[in-house]
């Protein structure tokens, strides 16, 4: 029980959230029955499927395997970090970013017991290129998801209008990543003779449940498929459902419920009115903005509701993943993984410029498209 308790105990972030809450509940009318309805659920159980299943990979150690293949293939930290980032890009057009961040995360953290790498700085940088990556496909991140089933693009065009901002954003990350990276030679500091063990038959349970889930997930059988692995690792590894970071669940809970209370407030309500008259620049920063505020997948949804699900508004809110820590769930969820309280402060200063950068190509290139 007290291995459970823990993390909800020394959670700051979920304690500053359930604060928040509770003072946006002096001010916003609701009702106590509102508040589950507002919680994105099939998220939640996305969210807890993963965790459980990456655990299982993690504890199997082939992550200490695979880490150790990577060490002595890429010589260099420049090299090494190309391919994590590039990885994590591809990953997340397929996977979305969220998945793709509890495939390489996990890797990552497993790099720094075979040499002394900038594990903090990979990992932010594996945050920003699933952000960037993801934007390409309708199946990338939530809000692309939003955006095509209430747009009138097919699968193919809603990757021709992402195809320029994607390319770009992906292209400035690879050269950042190339300035930012050492071209000094990786030194090991693992002092095994011989491979690491794993467990083969925990990696195959792990394995195969992963895929069970994803198709689970893909066919709407989340519940069904989050039962499975829950049940078949209350059988064979009990252990790791106690070792969980259970109050990353709370803490997405709570940013939902966060959310709705805040688009309750009566001064918001106003506001919202006059989006759809605002000029396109002014779209274009709203929807961003208000990412950084309340996450782009929360303002996709409350934006949709006065704005058409065009090319501007896909862009902007896709760019709002970028910035502040809130912009986008994804960087939650690599920040959190990572375990050191030093990569919350360094996000921003990779992320916050990247904002900048992001905001400014994707403007030039809107008003070189529709100048054609």
């Amino acid at each position: 029980m007290t291995m459970l308790l823990r993390p909800f105990l020394h959670d700051r972030l979920l304690h500053l959230l359930i604060l928040l809450g509770l003072a946006l509940a002096c001010f916003a009318p609701f009702t106590l029955a509102q508040l589950p309805v507002a919680v994105d659920w099939p998220t939640i159980v996305t969210l807890c499927g993963l965790l459980i299943l990456t655990r299982g990979i993690e504890s199997s150690g082939y992550f200490n395997v695979l880490g150790r293949r990577l060490v002595l293939r890429f010589h260099t930290q420049r090299r090494l970090a190309l391919f994590l980032v590039t990885a994590a890009a591809l990953l997340s057009t397929v996977l979305t970013n969220d998945v793709a961040l509890f495939i390489l995360v996990p890797l990552t953290l497993t790099l720094k017991r075979y040499s002394a790498l900038p594990i903090n700085r990979l990992i932010i940088f594996e945050a920003l290129a699933v952000n960037a990556g993801s934007l390409l496909t309708p199946i990338g991140n939530p809000q692309n998801i939003l955006l095509w089933r209430h747009g009138g693009a097919g699968f193919a065009a809603f990757i021709w209008q992402m195809l320029p901002l994607a390319a770009v954003l992906v292209s400035s990350l690879l050269l950042l990543t190339w300035v930012a990276f050492s071209a000094e030679r990786i030194q090991s500091t693992s002092q095994e003779s011989s491979p690491p063990q794993w467990q083969r038959p925990l990696l195959w349970i792990s394995a195969g449940l992963y895929l069970l889930f994803i198709t689970a997930l893909e066919v709407d059988l989340a519940v069904w498929g989050l039962l499975l692995v829950f049940v078949v690792f209350l059988l064979r590894a009990r252990r790791i459902l106690l070792s969980l970071d259970w109050s990353l669940l709370a803490v997405f809970i709570m940013m939902f419920v966060d959310v709705f209370l805040l688009t309750r407030l009566p001064l918001l309500q106003p506001a919202l009115g006059y989006v759809s008259h605002l000029p396109a620049g002014g779209q274009y920063l709203m929807a961003t903005g208000l990412s950084q505020v309340i996450s782009n997948v929360p303002a996709t949804i409350l934006l949709l509701g006065s704005l058409p699900a065009s090319t501007l508004l896909a862009w902007a809110v896709n760019i709002g993943g970028f910035g502040l820590l809130p912009g986008s769930l994804a960087n939650l969820i690599a920040l959190r993984m990572a375990k050191d309280p030093a990569i919350w402060w360094r996000f921003h200063l990779y992320s916050v410029p990247m904002l900048g950068w992001a905001l400014l190509i994707g403007w030039a290139l809107f008003l070189g498209i529709h100048a054609v």
